[in-house]
Formats: C-alpha cells, structure tokens, sequence
C-alpha cells in the first residue's frame, strides 16, 4: 500500500512537472507539434494520390510528395485571403450594421429590464473606460506578428521532418541497445501514424463536407460573408465540442445583425443547428471514437487541459496528443491503468 502511494505521489508530481515545462515553453513546442501533423497530412494525401488509378502506383514517391505539398499550401492560401477578405469587407461594411445592432442590443436590454436604454455614445463611453485603447492596438499587432513568424517556423519545421522522416524510427531504435525495445518502439511509433493519420485524414474531409453543407445553408438564406463562415466553421470542426457550439453561434450572430425579421434567423439558425449536432455530436464522436477509443470526459478534460497549457492552439491539438499519450501509456504496465481510464468504455 505505501508503495502504491509513493508511486502515486512519484507520477503526480512528474505530471506537474510535465505541465510547467510544456506552458512555459509552450511558444517552442506549440510550432513544432503543429509542423508534425502538416507533416502527417502531406504524407496522408501522398498515400492517397498513389492509390489512384493508373497513375498512382507508377508516380514517384518525390512527386507524390510534392504534389501533395502544393496542393496543402494551394488550401491554406485560399483559406487565408478568405478570412482576411471577409475580415476586411466585416469591417468597410461595418457602419451599415450599427444600426441593425444597436436595435438589437436595446431590445436585449429592454427583455432584461435594464433601466437605461443604451446608445452608442453611452456604449463608446462603457466599453472605453473600461479598454486601454493603446495597449488593445498594440497587443493585436503583436498577435498577428507572432502568428505570421509562427506560420514560418512550422513551414521551417515541416520541411525537415519531410526530409528526415526516413531515417527517425531508426534512429529512435538507437536510444535502445536491445532489439527487442527497438522493434516495440518502432510496433508504438506505427500505431501511432496509423491512428492520426486517419484521424486527420477523417477529420479533414469531414471539415470540407461541414463547411460545404454550411455554406449552402447560408448562401440560399442570403448570410453574407457565407464563404467567409463556411471556411471558419470547417477549421472550428477541429475543436470538439466547441467548435459546433461556435460554428453555430458565429453565423447566426452575424444573420441576427442582418436581417431584420427573425424568419431568416431561424432559417440560418434551426439547418445550422441540425448539420452541427449530426455531424459534430454523432459523427465527429464516431470518427473519435473508432480512432482513438477515447471517452467523451476523456476529451472535455483534455480540452481544458490544453486549452490551459497553451490557448487556442490547444484546443485544435489536444486530441490528437491525447490519443499519443495513451497509445504510449497503454504499453507499459505500470500506467496501463490511465490508458484504460481514458479509453471509451475501459477498453483499448
């Protein structure tokens, strides 16, 4: 029992230490786990484009991989001038909106019997007084900076991972004299591209079907920016959970503010709802499931974990990290218990 208790203590003070590491070195870690899943989604797209007909098995693996990786940064381009374009037409349009919002907030504030009907001077005059606009502009420029030299160390990163993947589980099989190790780590290390890669491949086409569904839905009603959300709602569906409630709210607000008849906010709002709660709730649980075997609580606390450690990007990595760690703590008999904990149903 007392050994029992000092390994306990022994692996929760490892955990602590563990975390403390990861959040305050989270802005070195943060890029080089993201460059390891781009990694994993060009060498996923390059299995797919050998598998084509005819062509697939005779192109060579450099041309497969090149494809692949121009096909990747072909999507995050477009991606990025669609939030940059609807961010900049959100804002010239912006003006055109006041008035549709502030009727909307007097008439939350009149459902909520708040005395004083607001305006936009005594609105200007809240909001300021509680904002230091100096420091607001200064942290914001200093977001995307760090985003954009972020965007360039994972490139950085990705580049060398795709040029040594070869040779690492060899060399990871030197950190073990025994044969019988190196033959197990290399046994993990392929369960573990098995497992995320089909995860990302899974989640990736079920993102585009998400975004796709959702911008018909928007597009027939008249939402504007509806490419704009489309894309949003497809890079939220990373985010279990989350990322559906988001994918929801975000369009309706912006259909709220709109139109001025909540008939075409239900018509946003109810085929929102329903694609999100099939897709995100049944499955996105699904895919999740057969994946990586983990329980929902397993998910919402990791979630809260990352979240923590590291922010938004957190959330977007959580599963995926915590589907390594229990691939990794399944295999050792001392913390198979915590693998088994984690998994859907106790079982792995």
């Amino acid at each position: 029992m007392h050994q029992r208790i000092q390994t306990l203590a022994s692996g929760a003070i490892l955990a602590l230490v563990i975390g403390w590491v990861l959040y305050i070195g989270r802005n070195v870690f943060i890029p080089i786990v993201f460059s390891i899943f781009v990694v994993y989604l060009i060498a996923g797209l390059a299995r797919l484009l050998g598998k084509l007909p005819l062509i697939g098995p005779v192109m060579p693996r450099g041309i497969r991989y090149a494809l692949s990786l121009v096909a990747i940064a072909i999507v995050v381009v477009e991606v990025m001038y669609l939030v940059i374009a609807g961010k900049d037409s959100i804002v010239a349009l912006a003006p055109r909106y006041q008035e549709p919002l502030l009727a909307a907030i007097q008439k939350f504030a009149v459902f909520f019997h708040i005395e004083s009907e607001p305006t936009w001077q005594t609105l200007r005059q809240d909001l300021l007084a509680q904002i230091d606009l100096q420091q607001f502009l200064r942290s914001l420029f200093g977001s995307v900076s760090s985003v954009i030299v972020s965007i360039e160390i994972v490139v950085l990163y990705a580049s060398f991972l795709l040029f040594e993947q070869n040779t690492f589980v060899a060399r990871l099989a030197i950190l073990s004299s025994d044969s019988r190790n190196a033959e197990r780590i290399r046994q993990i290390i392929e369960v573990i591209n098995a497992r995320i890669g089909a995860y990302l491949a899974l989640k990736t086409f079920l993102g585009i079907l998400l975004g796709g569904l959702s911008w018909m839905v928007m597009a027939v009603v008249g939402l504007e920016f509806a490419a704009f959300w489309a894309v949003l709602i497809a890079l939220l569906n990373y985010i279990p959970y989350i990322g559906a409630v988001l994918g929801i709210a975000l369009p309706v607000a912006m259909a709220f503010v709109q139109f001025a008849t909540s008939n075409e906010v239900l018509a946003v709002l109810l085929p929102l709802t329903v694609i999100q709660i099939f897709m995100g709730f049944f499955v996105d649980q699904y895919v999740i499931g057969n994946s990586f075997k983990l329980s929902p609580l397993a998910i919402l606390v990791s979630l809260t974990v990352w979240s923590e450690l590291w922010g938004i990007p957190g959330t977007f990595l959580a599963i995926p990290i915590t589907a390594i760690a229990t691939i990794i703590l399944a295999e050792f008999p001392g913390t198979r218990h915590i693998a088994l904990f984690l998994a859907r149903n106790g079982k792995l």
